[in-house]
């Protein structure tokens, strides 16, 4: 037989237990609805482990984190429904901004594929010449064409020398606009965009 003691006691340590649970609720999911699709990139050209560069920082080419519209300030994805629409796409979202993961993606392939030692701001702390910039124009689905497009504005600058722009274009078909489809066009849309930055610059 429990006495008063033994039952307030027993409740108090049952509060106790469930609110941690309750203040984690907010946090975590403890039913069985999926979380929303994590998208990446995933680099076709990667550095192999144990590889070595090294050179003068200053003359290393530092990848730039590039500007983007508001619509991809984001780490939702763009679909542009029609010309004046645009929405972003149900139950998936980017591990990080499309910058960001351009960025990473434009740095690894470059670092892969071009003998030169190839820097992040960060890295380079303001002391390389050279430097790749630039603008996401668009990273996202066109509903309309049923395409994966991947829109850039390159800026290479080197100290002495003048600026060089050029815009790369990639566009990939996508069979239906899901997390799946959509994952898989744009990371193959980023590819083949990072591949032909990279050409670029190595060729200049």
């Amino acid at each position: 037989m429990m006495t008063g003691q033994t039952i307030g006691f027993a409740l108090i340590r049952k509060a106790v237990l469930v609110a941690p649970l309750a203040l984690l609720s907010g946090c975590v999911s403890f039913g069985t609805d999926a979380p929303p699709t994590m998208l990446v990139l995933q680099a076709d050209s990667a550095v192999s482990a144990g590889k070595v560069k090294s050179g003068e920082v200053k003359d290393a080419l530092v990848i730039m984190e590039p500007e983007a519209p508001r619509k991809l300030d984001t780490n939702r994805v763009a679909v542009q429904v029609d010309v004046s629409n645009m929405a972003y796409l149900k139950d998936a979202i980017w591990s990080d901004k499309p910058t960001v993961l351009i960025q990473q993606l434009v740095t690894e392939t470059l670092s892969a594929r071009s003998p030169r030692l190839i820097l992040t701001e960060n890295e380079s702390a303001g002391r390389a010449d050279s430097s790749l910039s630039g603008q996401l124009l668009e990273f996202g689905i066109d509903a309309a064409t049923m395409e994966a497009v991947a829109s850039f504005d390159a800026v290479r600058s080197s100290r002495g020398s003048p600026i060089v722009k050029r815009r790369f274009e990639v566009r990939v078909p996508v069979t239906k606009v899901d997390a799946r489809n959509a994952g898989v066009a744009l990371n193959e849309a980023a590819n083949q965009l990072a591949l032909e930055i990279t050409d670029w610059v190595i060729a200049n």
